[in-house]
């Protein structure tokens, strides 16, 4: 455990935090190239994968055993950025406290990496009628570029996958959908003293928001699933600015909102109605309407629950797959043959916080799990 708790340190101490905010994202390189002398030392097969910054951001895909089939253990190299002076401790440095252990990424998601490792180097190539892979990739927390670009690639190839994103021990299955997006109506500027100097975009995001609040509260009347919480697509209108001056027509309003689709929907298909309805509603306003995606969306993640890693999964644990709202790189391996599950030590309660942590005593546990895990489907 020592020795683990040792890589963790290492890995929490080498920054790399990925932002949409080009002033705070970070490559996750050094971060790869560290992984890669641990399981090269491991004898594993590694290649590093370039995505994005001239390699400075990379994936990794290192490979022990051969032949068709085998188990991914996957995970995400970056973080989100951090709150300078919030934290008790230094997040780049790991810090155990009654029995936690403090830092950026601890529990989301690089303790993850060396405790796979450990449960994947006790047992010898020879032993292996399928490969373990372990897969590293970058962007995870700023748009999944690392995990689209596998999908691209059609790599790594394997029957079952898990994804050490913090469950608390616990076996997901599914979840929903996320994209994130802008509508921007353009009006003309006035004296606010008659309405008619003017077109006013801040009236017509009012109509454009009651259309929005009609359809979430549509999709919550047709569609729900019991094992998410909560069970229906959910609409979060974000943040809204618009207008300069309380004696001026607004000319330009923009409003930023969270999508979120349960399994079997699709988010482009919401947004096209939403745009639709909302390009009804201000027919003759002589507004402007700009909507897009702040990012390419997320898809919705299921893996049957009849599939034999969650199955394996819901033997080892002792507890029925569950489902959880926020998003992961799970419809990606999906999307390349694997049947997916995602399980890990940590609690996503206390991750892109501060004064996040990994509880240690799950370290040996989840150690077990996929030693376990493993032996079940590749030897």
């Amino acid at each position: 455990m020592d020795a683990i708790t040792q890589r963790i340190a290492e890995l929490v101490a080498m920054p790399s935090v990925s932002a949409v905010r080009p002033e705070l994202d970070m490559p996750n390189r050094a971060v790869v190239d560290l992984l890669a002398g641990w399981l090269e030392h491991e004898g594993f097969a590694v290649e590093i994968l370039p995505v994005a910054d001239g390699g400075k951001k990379a994936n990794l895909i290192a490979t022990k055993g051969r032949g068709p089939g085998g188990l991914v253990l996957s995970g995400h190299t970056d973080t989100v950025p951090y709150d300078p002076g919030k934290w008790t401790s230094d997040p780049f440095r790991l810090t155990e406290r009654d029995g936690n252990l403090f830092g950026l990424g601890s529990s989301d998601m690089k303790g993850f990496f060396p405790i796979a490792i450990e449960a994947a180097r006790r047992l010898p190539a020879s032993s292996l009628r399928e490969p373990i892979i372990v897969l590293a990739t970058c962007d995870e927390e700023c748009g999944m570029a690392g995990a689209r670009a596998l999908v691209d690639l059609q790599r790594p190839k394997a029957r079952a996958a898990i994804i050490g994103e913090p469950t608390n021990l616990r076996p997901v299955r599914l979840h929903k959908g996320v994209t994130m997006a802008r509508l921007k109506l353009i009006g003309r500027s006035g004296h606010s003293s008659d309405p008619s100097l003017g077109r006013s975009a801040l009236e017509g995001m009012r109509a454009a928001m009651t259309e929005i609040v009609i359809l979430r509260e549509e999709l919550a009347e047709k569609h729900w699933n019991d094992l998410l919480k909560p069970p229906i697509t959910t609409m979060n209108l974000g943040n809204i600015h618009g207008g300069d001056n309380p004696n001026r027509i607004c000319a330009e309003c923009e409003l930023q909102f969270d999508l979120r689709v349960l399994p079997g929907m699709r988010e482009r298909d919401v947004l096209a109605v939403l745009r639709a309805r909302i390009e009804h509603a201000l027919a003759g306003s002589e507004l402007k309407i700009e909507m897009e995606e702040l990012h390419e969306g997320v898809p919705p993640f299921e893996t049957s629950a009849s599939a034999a890693i969650v199955k394996a999964a819901e033997e080892m644990t002792g507890h029925a797959a569950e489902a959880v709202s926020f998003g992961t790189e799970g419809p990606f391996l999906n999307a390349m043959g694997m049947e997916t599950i995602v399980m890990g030590p940590g609690d996503i309660a206390v991750a892109h916080q501060p004064d996040e942590y990994l509880p240690a005593d799950r370290i040996a546990p989840m150690v077990a799990l996929l030693e376990k895990t493993i032996g079940k489907l590749c030897t």
